[in-house]
């Protein structure tokens, strides 16, 4: 009766002392992770538009860690058109290894404007163990670049490209469009830097390098770069305009650097009859040998 009353009072201290542990852990725990501290994220937007094409939106999440940026990877941020007071979720982007991702709009009228005809959008991010919980307003309005275009006047090229409102139809003055042509690593600025549109929202830009292309075709941008209402609107056009590259591949030719199926003639020939040249001898030889052979039986 002592032994089994001493067996209970041992197993209710060690029931005891499990449960302190498991409490203390669970403390240190909570403790621990309060006074871990978050980092912070920065997301970054940026708004293009093509014209005849989608639209999008560039997103970058970065944090300083330590005194260092660095990209924030593999995190959810949600997407969100924001109406007066309502907000309507349009959908959940996932940055890659380098911090970056991309919403794409099918549509302009994916979204909807508020009454000043500007679109809000909110990008915003919840949070995890490492990062504080983000969030990125973004806000813009449509414009579009109309009529553009290649003229000729006097035997000069020109591009021509008309800046306009799409709710109203009216030209917008004193703005500054790009005009680019598209070559291999990075698209080359045509005239001056900054071409003005003028009262009729109009840019004309003359066009008077001699530029290589494919079959005499060139592809020109008109660019509405980064502005703070507008993001970046981009119009392209293709015209023959360029000097015809000459076609001068080797891919169908017999070379020795071609494929073992366009070996050169005068290769397989020459190769076959080395080939012959050493087996001739050799079955001479041998049909000697058979014949001293049968001559001795």
């Amino acid at each position: 009766m002592k032994l089994s009353r001493i067996n209970q009072l041992h197993f209710r201290f060690i029931l005891l002392a499990l449960l302190n542990v498991v409490l203390l852990t669970s403390g240190f725990q909570n403790l621990y992770s309060q006074n871990t501290k978050k980092n912070r994220v920065r997301i970054k937007t940026n708004y293009v538009k093509i014209m005849d094409g989608e639209s999008y939106f560039d997103i970058r999440a970065t944090s300083k860690v330590e005194k260092e940026n660095v990209d924030v990877s593999h995190v959810d941020i949600l997407v969100y058109n924001e109406i007066e007071d309502e907000k309507i979720k349009l959908g959940t982007i996932t940055t890659d290894v380098k911090g970056q991702s991309r919403y794409t709009l099918k549509s302009i009228n994916d979204i909807k404007p508020d009454s000043t005809n500007t679109y809000n959008l909110l990008f915003s991010f919840k949070g995890n163990d490492q990062f504080k919980k983000a969030s990125k307003s973004f806000s813009f309005k449509d414009v579009d670049i109309v009529d553009a275009k290649v003229i000729t006047i006097h035997g000069i090229n020109y591009i021509t490209a008309t800046l306009s409102d799409p709710n109203t139809k009216n030209p917008i003055a004193d703005e500054s469009l790009g005009v680019l042509v598209q070559r291999l690593f990075k698209s080359l600025r045509i005239g001056e830097e900054f071409n003005n549109t003028d009262e009729n929202g109009t840019i004309v830009v003359p066009f008077e390098e001699e530029l290589p292309g494919v079959d005499g075709n060139l592809t020109f941008e008109i660019v509405l770069n980064d502005h703070d209402d507008y993001g970046t609107v981009k119009a392209l056009i293709n015209a023959p305009l360029g000097i015809p590259v000459v076609h001068e591949s080797t891919f169908d030719d017999r070379t020795l650097w071609s494929p073992r199926n366009k070996t050169p003639l005068f290769i397989l020939v020459f190769a076959n009859l080395l080939i012959l040249g050493i087996w001739i001898p050799v079955i001479y030889l041998i049909t000697n040998l058979f014949k001293i052979n049968n001559a001795k039986t």
